[in-house]
């Protein structure tokens, strides 16, 4: 699992790529990054799966934040980001979020 980050020069903006590796979602035929940059819509962030078996997507997120989010592989595996930046409790998924921070 990995996140990068591009920070824009001219805008208060960063482009980060959320990456599954294959090992992590082997079997899993559908991955979505859910959180609070899009209201935690287990639908509107879908990830596109490579060749390799990895799934990825790159998000427009604003600067100066931090972003709570998961994986959810097949619309019922939640997963987090070896990667993230931290982790938050979150009473209402009884797990811990990732945390992004830019």
């Amino acid at each position: 699992m990995s996140l990068s980050k591009q920070f824009l020069k001219t805008k208060p903006r960063c482009r980060v790529r959320f990456r599954l590796p294959a090992e992590a979602v082997s079997g899993v035929q559908h991955v979505t990054v859910v959180g609070d940059f899009n209201g935690w819509d287990e639908t509107s962030t879908p990830m596109k799966r490579l060749k390799d078996g990895s799934f990825t997507v790159e998000v427009g997120l604003e600067t100066g934040r931090q972003y709570q989010f998961r994986y959810l592989a097949d619309g019922s595996r939640w997963l987090n980001d070896d990667a993230a930046d931290a982790y938050v409790w979150c009473e209402f998924a009884r797990a811990e979020n990732s945390v992004v921070e830019l």
